[in-house]
């Protein structure tokens, strides 16, 4: 079993995260192979049209040769830096990778992929290496999640709140235990059930929390060197956004507050921010403002600070009216 030792300024240097590329290549891996890797299959139906015409660019292939069935090519999707991470950092930070550390990484999973066709090898062993695959990746950015990604990332930026209070109320033990089954704290440490490998201590240097849509039902684990340490959980509420879909407004409640407002009070059944709701659902921040202005005023959602931002959620009165 992989464990991480943390000690106390471990504690104190552990932050949230989030992975637009992380996303992006467990999509790409559900959408090419026979494990659906946890997406549901109409999401993968809406996909695959958008998909279609990546299937025949060879970094494509070479992508898919640098996994395996319980890991990838970290250089491929490294860490990301904290809660604001875009496509475009992700993407800058695959180009900066040491060629000689992506060399090691890619020589590691060709030697286990003696499946990996020409076109990935071809790929692969080029000294443009790096900026091929990131081209492909942004391609298929724009294919198959830019347009989800806002309300994606509302959601995990919704755990990140739902965690951190999580450990302002009742610690590390509490707000472990509810990342992942598999994820738990034990005697000074974090045990990783399912992994193999041994204790590594993270020196000081803290660890990297990150939501993740698509990783559901798993968990996936950062441990290697030279790279931060991270592990990446499925976000609060992913299951049900998944299989359903996001919440659509009622139309009782579109008719008496109009579809926008209703709309929003439908999404703070936890909280969320201005900004955050204007980029889930690509309006204007003060517009959003506005329609909140009034569903506080009315006693539908409530608000209150969370360090720089404020927050709205439903209040018991919001919940009623959306409950009809």
């Amino acid at each position: 079993m992989l464990r991480f030792e943390v000690g106390a300024e471990d504690l104190l240097r552990t932050r949230f995260a989030l992975s637009p590329l992380f996303e992006l290549q467990h999509l790409i891996r559900a959408l090419t192979g026979p494990d659906r890797q946890g997406v549901p299959e109409p999401w993968l139906a809406r996909l695959r049209p958008r998909f279609e015409p990546l299937l025949t660019e060879p970094a494509l292939d070479a992508v898919l040769a640098l996994t395996l069935p319980r890991s990838g090519a970290t250089f491929l999707c490294p860490p990301p830096h904290g809660l604001g991470q875009t496509i475009e950092d992700d993407l800058a930070a695959l180009r900066a990778t040491p060629l000689s550390v992506a060399r090691e990484e890619i020589d590691f999973y060709l030697r286990r992929r003696p499946d990996a066709t020409a076109a990935a090898r071809a790929v692969l062993t080029s000294p443009d290496v790096l900026d091929r695959l990131a081209v492909f990746l942004a391609a298929a950015w724009t294919a198959l999640l830019a347009g989800d990604w806002p309300r994606l990332r509302l959601l995990c930026e919704r755990d990140v709140v739902h965690r951190s209070g999580e450990l302002g109320r009742s610690g590390w033990s509490a707000a472990l235990a509810g990342l992942h089954r598999k994820v738990r704290w034990r005697a000074g440490g974090i045990d990783l059930a399912g992994r193999t490998g041994e204790t590594i201590p993270l020196g000081g240097t803290g660890l990297l929390l990150v939501p993740s849509v698509f990783v559901w039902p798993e968990f996936a684990v950062y441990a290697d060197n030279p790279w931060p340490k991270a592990i990446v959980y499925p976000a609060r509420g992913v299951a049900t956004l998944l299989e359903h879909g996001p919440p659509g407004a009622p139309e009782h409640l579109a008719a008496l507050v109009g579809r926008s407002r209703a709309q929003l009070l439908v999404t703070l059944a936890d909280p969320a921010s201005t900004s955050q709701l204007a980029r889930a659902f690509g309006m204007a921040t003060g517009a959003v403002g506005d329609h909140l202005a009034v569903l506080h005023a009315s006693g539908l959602v409530s608000r209150a600070r969370s360090g720089r931002s404020v927050l709205y959620r439903r209040t018991a009165l919001g919940d009623a009216l959306v409950k009809g």
